[in-house]
Order: structure tokens, then sequence, then C-alpha cells
């Protein structure tokens, strides 16, 4: 890779290493395809070799960048290639023989043919592949930039935690020990013609590939997670819970992008809007401060093809490089101590404020003075209740017991 000298926001750190992974979130129709498509396409203009790789299964990035799309990575410009993940291919790439081992054995378990097709499409399997291709690509080492178009808040929270469910599942459902490496091998061997003992080796190493990407994806030097949002009430809270949840399991975002900004009329019809939206652009850097917020107005039009790209492109970034890291700091953390659990928030500048903290189910209301900010809880902490919290420098912390309403 030839590094190159960035141009961030203050604060930004720029990273020098081999591939830098930027993943793309938000409620779905919010615009996470557009901006990670014109995220891509600046890397690449800034001479990184960059992929732009969609895992939502309702694919649009062949329709953002107006040109067709495979299931292998496909030249679009100079530095600029593009894939969108094909389940079947996939899962026939990565999991072909697995599938055919289980199958083997749920036949010699009497399964029917048909439940055992289905019950060899693991839960996660859909989840996994996509985190082998990152695995891949990464190890390959053959991409400066992979910029991930994920799929909506909810599945990318399925993609980033339920993969290693599969492994759970895949070794309560094959034996691989004992008796039945005897016993069921020898038919396995016969009907594959892959040992049981291969097989089980060849799984090791699958979920070992499995392990090394999610400590890649875990790492904030390595991987940023960008949320994309528009400045509208419902898609703010999904924002929220999405954050809360990226932070619970320890992935990195180090910034929002709020998209689709109407820009300022003189017409009585969206007025209202227009004045909620100052409102709601307020609150979302209140709301997620300190992490940084980019801003990209509406075009009014839909965006296909390069030339859309990077108008968008150029509004989101400017002479920004999107590559580097913007918050590196995880401005709230959730530890078990004993029987309880401490949240600890930061909070700067709160000295001679008067601190109020209040639970309402898997909501979190602080006070500060006359200020108030909105923390969604994980649901878990639903079956607990505050019982102290304290101040200490910059971070508050808040002591959860069991108990709640």
């Amino acid at each position: 890779m030839a590094y190159k000298a960035s141009r961030g926001k203050p604060g930004a750190i720029l990273i020098l290493m081999s591939s830098r992974i930027l993943l793309f979130t938000g409620k779905g129709g919010v615009g996470k395809t557009t901006t990670a498509a014109a995220t891509a396409l600046r890397a690449a203009q800034l001479g990184y070799k960059t992929l732009v790789l969609s895992v939502d299964p309702a694919h649009s990035l062949a329709d953002a960048l107006d040109c067709p799309l495979g299931p292998e990575p496909r030249a679009i410009r100079e530095n600029l290639y593009a894939q969108e993940l094909d389940l079947y291919y996939s899962m026939k790439k990565h999991w072909g023989s697995i599938r055919h081992l289980l199958l083997t054995v749920f036949k010699w378990r009497g399964i029917d043919q048909i439940q055992a097709e289905e019950l060899a499409v693991l839960p996660g399997m859909e989840e996994a592949s996509a985190f082998l291709w990152l695995e891949q690509f990464y190890r390959e080492g053959d991409f400066d930039l992979i910029v991930v178009d994920s799929a909506p808040t909810g599945e990318t929270l399925t993609f980033l935690t339920l993969p290693q469910v599969t492994e759970w599942w895949v070794m309560k459902a094959i034996p691989f020990r004992k008796v039945a490496v005897k016993t069921v091998g020898a038919a396995v061997q016969r009907t594959t013609g892959v040992p049981l003992r291969s097989a089980h080796e060849e799984l090791i190493r699958l979920f070992a590939k499995l392990k090394s990407i999610k400590e890649v994806i875990t790492d904030p030097a390595i991987t940023s997670i960008r949320i994309v949002l528009n400045p509208e009430r419902m898609v703010i809270k999904e924002a929220q819970r999405a954050y809360t949840y990226l932070q619970l399991y320890g992935y990195p975002v180090d910034a929002l992008i709020t998209n689709r900004i109407m820009p300022a009329l003189r017409d009585e019809v969206f007025a209202p809007y227009l004045q909620a939206q100052e409102g709601y652009l307020t609150e979302i850097d209140e709301l997620f401060a300190p992490l940084p917020v980019f801003r990209v107005p509406h075009l009014g039009r839909e965006v296909f093809g390069l030339d859309l790209l990077e108008q968008i492109s150029k509004a989101l970034w400017g002479e920004t490089d999107p590559t580097v890291v913007f918050h590196a700091e995880r401005p709230y953390r959730i530890e078990r101590e004993d029987n309880a659990y401490r949240l600890r928030l930061h909070l700067p500048f709160l000295q001679g404020e008067e601190l109020e903290v209040e639970q309402f189910g898997d909501g979190l209301v602080i006070s500060l003075g006359k200020r108030r900010r909105n923390l969604v809880l994980p649901k878990f902490l639903s079956y607990y209740r505050v019982a102290t919290h304290s101040l200490e420098g910059e971070w508050l912390s808040v002591w959860f017991i069991e108990g709640g309403s």
C-alpha cells in the first residue's frame, strides 16, 4: 500500500496499515448504500485501492453505481471495485463441503431429506459467509480499504453477533468424538469421500477464520462503523439503539452521517418539516456527542451513477480523507461488578452542574442542570434498577441492581 498524507478533522487519527475497513449501517431507507458508495469513490480518488462490498440481502449497490455487479469483485474505475454478496454463491464457496457433511450426518440419524436440507442451512451462515469474505480480503491484503454496505440496523447487529452461534450449533449437530467417529466416520467417508476427522479439521479452520476477522472488526485501529441517519424522530431513535448495542458488543463507532438534509425553502407546505429538521439536527449533535457528525444535503433527486455519487462525496467529505479514524474513545461501557452492573458514561465539563439520573424501562434520562440526555439501555437492564450514581472526573458511573419493574 502507498501510504498517503491524510486530511481529516481535528483529532482524527491517520492509520498506516495494510488494510482498513469501514462499515456503514442505519435504518432501512436512510441512504447508507449511497454514502458507502460515495465514500469508496472518494477513497479511490485519493489513491486507495478500494472495494465496496454490499452484504445487504436487498442489494441496491449496483443501482447506486449504475452498473451490473456479481458475487466476485468487479472493477468500476481506477482503484474502485464493487461486489454484491450472493448468499448461495457464498455458501457454496465457503460452506459447500460442510453442508454436504451435515446432510450425510442427518441422513445417518434418520432425518427426512427435506428437513435435512433445511437444517443444513446453519444459523448465522449468511452472516458468517460475509465474515469469511472479509477475512479473505483482509488476509490477502489486495485492497487498501474495504467499505461494507451493511444491512439495515437490526440485520447488521445480527451480522456482527450471530456467527459464533454457528460454531456451537455445528459442534452439537455433528458428533466428533468417541463412538461417533467410528460409527459415523465410515459412513461419512463412503458418502462424501472426506474422513470425519478431516471434516472436523476443516471446521476448526473455518471457525478460526471467523474468530480472527471478528477481532479485526472490533479493533478500532482497523475498523470503523459509521451510522447513517436522517433528521427524523424514528430514525434518530433507531440510531440511538444501534449505537447502544454496538458499544455494548465492543464494535467501534467513529462517526455519524446525517443524510438528506433539506435546504431552507420559502414554502408553507415544507415549513413545519424544516422547522422540525432544525431541532432534530441539534438533537443529533447533542445525543451523540462527542462523536463527529457529518452532514449531507438532499440533492433533490435519486442518486444513481458515479457523477451524482461524486456530488455526494464532495458534500460529505470535502477535502477530508474518509479513511482516518475520527473518534477512538468509547464514550460509555457496561461492566459486571459482583451482583450489579455499572454503566460508565463520559460526560465532560460537568463541574457545578446539578446532576440527576432516572430510569424509565430501557431508557436512562440524565439531567444536567437545564439540559437532558436520553440514553437507550440494553434491554436486559430493564430487569434491573438504578441503585446509585457518582461522578468521577469526567465519567459518570451508574450502578444497576436486580429488581427492575
